[in-house]
């Protein structure tokens, strides 16, 4: 008899099974990598905008620091604003919060600033 060629059944499978778990680890890998970057592009936008609205709070004038909330824009749709304006112990600093979310994430959408200002009596 002569010795048939080609592969058997049994290695066959085996092959396939190591195909299918690195298949599986390729896949995973990119599926993390695109989240990932999707989390950097949302800290370094909201830490930019929020930023922007910072210098806003900064360059008012003391006496109209309000809280407010709103929106970027078309230019940024999606991310909105919110500031809160409090007092703290002390009668001369105020605290400024500024907070940027992004309503198209499902999570880890917010990121917020904090400023303490001296305002003068």
């Amino acid at each position: 008899m002569r010795g048939t060629a080609g592969f058997t059944l049994l290695e066959v499978m085996i092959a396939m099974a190591i195909l299918a778990i690195a298949l599986v680890v390729v896949f995973q890998s990119q599926s993390q990598s695109i989240s990932m970057a999707s989390e950097s592009r949302f800290l370094t936008t909201a830490s930019l905008l929020a930023q922007s609205k910072m210098t806003e709070m900064e360059a008012a004038v003391p006496g109209n620091l309000v809280s407010g909330s709103g929106d970027f824009g078309d230019d940024y749709p999606g991310y909105s604003w919110r500031s809160t304006v409090e007092g703290t112990h002390m009668d001369t600093i105020k605290k400024i919060d500024v907070t940027v979310r992004n309503e198209r994430m499902a999570s880890n959408n917010t990121y917020t600033l904090v400023l303490y200002r001296y305002v003068s009596p």
